[in-house]
């Protein structure tokens, strides 16, 4: 009961934060805030959303298998905040765009626009809902299976509550609830932390000892190029991941979008992908520190990491649950909001190409909530992996078309067969299937995130070779 009194009284003041900011909201407020966005909220809340349900179960976790190399990533993570700012976001600008994918038509035909729409569409469904699982899996297992709730009642109710903030005024309202969820995220994070060291007897100069002097804090892999957590490649797919995640996805550029010009909105990226890092190291530190507290006491660190703080939870009293169910309700439902709202901007201005009717926004407003339940109940019933690996093994298989459409529209100036595009991006994906199945059986190499660069460049090869004859032309 205090459990559900919780998310209850979370979602009251989500809802009355969204009727104060979506009154008289029009099309252009739902699908770009009208362009009135302040860059520093903007940039608040982006570093919440970026944080899903998925990061504050798995990333703690992450400790007992792979040490902090984690933070390898985060480091190219900053990279591809740069690039982002200063490479895509002036084309987006310069061309007034809505949805970035209508890039894709002005530069290289409807098919491939059209391609790319339907590729995030795919992408965005899928990875979102992966997310989302989180937050309906951890309510499940702590409260409602024993009172005997189907999975599916609370996967149904819990879209129909993002669904009640978010109808009216679309990315308006989530430039302000992003903001309030990410104070509320990292204010359940913190006092998460300090309830750890208090159970350790650690002052911060102890915590911080025990940290540098545990062998789980082990950043950087620079000795095993072989190894998925090798510096280099983790620090080249960080980049290109905050590339394909952020700069050529609608959900996460939607809202940069709002902001008032390209500065500000340039201000904003730089500002919380430099927020990242230290954000995500605060999830390992309190990794590292739950293995330390359950060895300390004899208990058998979990199989899996996923299990690692919700184990903790369990054992540390209501106000740790609490604050475990506010900290994963806002990181889950800061993603998964914003998903939803992109999902049928991406459909309406790119797929219908009516940006302008009301009713088709609403309509399929209500179908994408539809199709995301489907997901979630999908996922629940073939989930088999650890849930970090299994989203950034779709982004790889999905958003490498997206890289490869984007990187020959800006870097070439050569044409394609516009009609031979959704062939190449969906042969892309099978052909990096079929590559890690023989490398892994003839070499024993498994691809990690390097996948997406590798999907990322067939697609182009096959874009560019699409484009011979005209070139000849």
């Amino acid at each position: 009961m205090l459990l559900i009194l919780t998310v209850l009284c979370y979602f009251a003041a989500l809802f009355l934060l969204s009727r104060v900011v979506s009154r008289h909201s029009t099309n252009d407020a739902f699908y770009r805030g009208e362009r009135r966005s302040p860059w520093y909220m903007v940039a608040f809340g982006m570093v919440g959303a970026s944080i899903s349900g998925v990061t504050f179960v798995s990333v703690p976790g992450m400790v007992l298998t792979t040490q902090m190399t984690y933070l390898q990533l985060c480091i190219g993570f900053i990279l591809g905040y740069l690039a982002v700012a200063f490479v895509l976001l002036p084309v987006y600008y310069k061309l007034n765009l809505t949805s970035i994918y209508a890039y894709l038509g002005q530069r290289l035909g409807p098919q491939s626009y059209q391609t790319g729409a339907w590729f995030f569409l795919l992408s965005k469904m899928v990875g979102s809902a992966v997310k989302f699982y989180v937050v309906c899996m951890v309510l499940q297992q702590f409260v409602l299976d024993a009172m005997g709730v189907p999975f599916v009642v609370t996967a149904v109710v819990l879209v129909f509550l993002i669904w009640l903030y978010t109808h009216r005024g679309g990315v308006r309202t989530l430039v302000f609830t992003d903001s309030f969820q990410t104070v509320c995220l990292f204010s359940a994070l913190l006092i998460i932390i300090y309830k750890v060291m208090g159970q350790m007897d650690f002052s911060i100069a102890e915590t911080v000892k025990a940290v540098a002097a545990d062998t789980r804090s082990r950043v950087f892999v620079f000795d095993d190029a072989a190894s998925p957590q090798n510096f280099w490649k983790m620090l080249l797919s960080g980049a290109f991941i905050v590339v394909v995640m952020t700069g050529l996805d609608q959900d996460m550029m939607q809202k940069n979008l709002t902001c008032r010009t390209l500065r500000e909105a340039q201000k904003d990226m730089c500002s919380y992908g430099v927020a990242f890092l230290p954000a995500n190291l605060l999830f390992l530190v309190l990794g590292v520190l739950l293995a330390q507290l359950f060895e300390g006491g004899g208990v058998a660190l979990p199989q899996k990491g996923d299990e690692l703080l919700p184990m903790f939870v369990e054992t540390a009293g209501p106000l740790v649950l609490v604050l475990f169910t506010i900290g994963i309700v806002a990181a889950s439902f800061s993603s998964a909001d914003s998903a939803l709202t992109s999902l049928t901007t991406s459909y309406c201005v790119d797929i219908r190409r009516r940006p302008g009717d009301e009713r088709l926004r609403r309509l399929t407003h209500i179908a994408m909530c539809v199709i995301f339940v489907g997901c979630i109940l999908l996922i629940r019933a073939f989930n088999s992996k650890s849930l970090i690996d299994a989203i950034y093994t779709i982004v790889s298989y999905t958003y490498g078309p997206l890289l490869g459409l984007f990187a020959f529209g800006l870097f070439t100036r050569r044409q394609v067969a516009d009609r031979w595009v959704p062939l190449v991006c969906v042969a892309s994906p099978l052909l990096c299937y079929a590559a890690d199945s023989i490398a892994k059986q003839q070499f024993g190499y498994h691809f990690g995130y390097e996948l997406l660069l590798l999907n990322g460049f067939l697609t182009f090869i096959g874009l560019w070779l699409s484009g011979i004859r005209l070139s000849e032309k």
